[in-house]
């Protein structure tokens, strides 16, 4: 091979001209970043409106919650100690709810005093709570074995204060009369 055969091989053809742009270009960049930023704003609202327009069923009133657990109780009226811790416990849960008195973390002669400063019962209805949390303790604590018939009363105990303290529900009838401004 010939040294001009090799120079000839080394010459290429022009290059096409490069097209220059007007500068326009990022103004189209700048368009669509802003609108994927939108559409994600969009997206996130929708998303968020949506989560909060579902709704939830109003929360089961603490009394029928109570009355439902002392239902359950009785499942376990053969074992006493696990019946009273139920059926003492529903008792104190449901003061809580009810009242906003802070009974299940408290023994019993704490929340009995604390009770009777209060005008949360009534003095019967204290009286009354204060010898079912006596019974409860008892079985609990003291290895007490009642019968099924002592068992059966603790729970009617504890339905008939919940029964007792429940709220009322206003007559259909009685409302206030609306206010019209006639002239």
């Amino acid at each position: 091979m010939t040294n001009s055969t090799v120079q000839m091989n080394d010459i290429r053809d022009i290059k096409p001209p490069i097209e220059i742009s007007e500068g326009n270009q990022w103004i189209w960049w700048v368009l669509i970043f802003v609108a994927l930023v939108v559409a994600t704003i969009l997206i996130w609202r929708w998303a968020r409106n949506r989560k909060t327009n579902i709704i939830l069923p109003p929360p089961v009133p603490a009394h029928l919650r109570a009355k439902r657990k002392l239902a359950d109780a009785l499942a376990f009226i053969a074992e006493p100690k696990k019946f009273c811790t139920l059926v003492s416990d529903t008792a104190r849960f449901y003061l809580e709810e009810r009242f906003q008195f802070r009974a299940p973390e408290r023994t019993t002669e704490e929340f009995l005093r604390e009770l009777a400063g209060t005008k949360l019962l009534l003095p019967e209805q204290k009286e009354s709570l204060g010898g079912f949390l006596a019974s409860c303790d008892l079985v609990k604590f003291a290895k007490y074995e009642p019968g099924e018939n002592e068992l059966r009363e603790l729970h009617t105990s504890a339905l008939r204060l919940i029964e007792e303290t429940e709220p009322q529900p206003e007559p259909a009838g009685v409302r206030e009369p609306a206010q019209t401004n006639a002239q």
